[in-house]
């Protein structure tokens, strides 16, 4: 067991802003990379300032900052000036990975670009995320999640229960935590990569491209030119066991049945309905879904006489799949997500916070530790990239490093 993590000694610049970008150098970061957190002066990164938007939960614990600044050093840089220009090139030439989610416009101005830094440093792998994309004239344009991944995949109109319903909306960070994954995916890519050849590269992702890689099966079938079925709400779905119920506590249960032929007996017995079995409107999986409508508001009135916690009594060790339509009250207090390491402690604390979700046989993650405040750390980073205290006092009173 690697106590100190499979990315111990590798150096990572988090030189990024709100979700995607930083949330792919947490993941690094909990299995042991070194993540400095660049950020401005002043407010920082503005993701420390999610909480206080309206319509988000109120918490004296700046819970957005625990999640996605976990582990990190933070060294406040003022880019703008080119006192901190000297000590970011200093940082990159030591660095493993810098990470970025300016646009590319910005990245020249700064001169952050990957041909002004890859020189500096030639096992640099140097990561940029954008809204949508580096090329083409929309390279420039800001986005968030809610707009670049969900809106423009067409996910927020596909989930819609049918084509009268309004658009729905997304949930903070559902897209960047997904785009995160992909992100981490290409730098440790480009990680192995140089273990072959010795050389860092330059790797990239994006908003919208993970946004329609999410709604890919679809997507596709557009592109194949498919004909698409008219979209129905759940009281005319077209495969009664492929649907969510409400329970007798206002809980949902979703059954996913794709075995169907052989798991309808089981579903019918299950839920006290053997009769079903023999109905002759059902009889076939055909006559199921000719009268999908009728079959619903049969297994309607069924969930309605029992509990949410009664029906998975009944339906766990069935060998049918179903889910609990989950709501956030469950997830503190989900012994499965616990058990598994989903939910883990910070360390010297019995707070926890959610883990990155992979696992490796024989690496151990490192314990969750709080985030830095703003430039927390910004001496001892210095120091180590070889700055004395004079030079240090001096980068702080020409507001180089705050």
């Amino acid at each position: 067991m690697d106590e100190k993590g499979i990315f111990h000694g590798l150096k990572v610049l988090d030189c990024a802003s709100f979700i995607a970008a930083p949330a792919a150098a947490t993941v690094l970061s909990d299995f042991g990379a070194d993540v400095i957190k660049i950020e401005p002066p002043g407010a920082g990164d503005p993701y420390r300032n999610l909480p206080n938007l309206p319509g988000y939960p109120r918490s004296e614990h700046n819970y957005a900052w625990y999640l996605e600044a976990r582990n990190k050093r933070s060294i406040a840089l003022d880019l703008a000036k080119p006192e901190a220009q000297t000590v970011l090139r200093r940082l990159v030439a030591e660095a493993d990975v810098f990470i970025t989610n300016f646009p590319p416009s910005v990245r020249a101005k700064l001169g952050l670009t990957y041909e002004t830094l890859a020189p500096l440093n030639p096992r640099l792998i140097y990561a940029s995320f954008t809204g949508y994309g580096e090329k083409g004239e929309e390279a420039d344009k800001p986005g968030f999640d809610s707009n670049a991944y969900w809106a423009r995949s067409g996910l927020m109109d596909l989930v819609r229960a049918d084509e009268s319903t309004t658009p729905a909306r997304s949930v903070a960070g559902m897209g960047d935590h997904p785009c995160a994954m992909a992100f981490y995916g290409a730098i440790v890519t480009a990680l192995y990569q140089r273990e072959r050849t010795g050389r860092g590269s330059h790797v990239a992702s994006n908003l919208m491209a993970n946004g329609v890689w999410a709604a890919s099966v679809l997507a596709q079938a557009k592109l194949c030119g498919a004909t698409f079925v008219e979209r129905r709400p759940r009281e005319r779905a077209l495969n009664a066991v492929a649907n969510h119920y409400k329970c007798q506590d206002g809980r949902w249960i979703m059954l996913s049945l794709l075995n169907e032929e052989k798991q309808w007996p089981i579903l019918a017995r299950c839920l006290g309905r053997e009769d079903l079995i023999e109905d002759p409107r059902f009889v076939t999986k055909a006559d199921r879904h000719a009268r999908s409508v009728e079959l619903i508001q049969e297994f309607d009135a069924v969930f309605a006489t029992r509990p949410l916690a009664e029906w998975r009594r009944i339906l766990d060790g069935s060998g049918l799949v179903f889910g609990v339509v989950g709501i956030l009250d469950d997830i503190p207090h989900d012994k499965q997500m616990i058990e598994n390491e989903v939910l883990v402690p910070f360390e010297n604390d019995t707070m926890l916070t959610v883990n990155s979700p992979i696992w490796i046989d024989g690496q151990r993650k490192v314990v969750p530790r709080k985030p830095p405040g703003l430039g927390e750390h910004s001496d001892d980073i210095l120091r180590q990239a070889g700055f004395d205290d004079q030079a240090i006092r001096e980068l702080r009173a020409r507001g180089a490093v705050a």
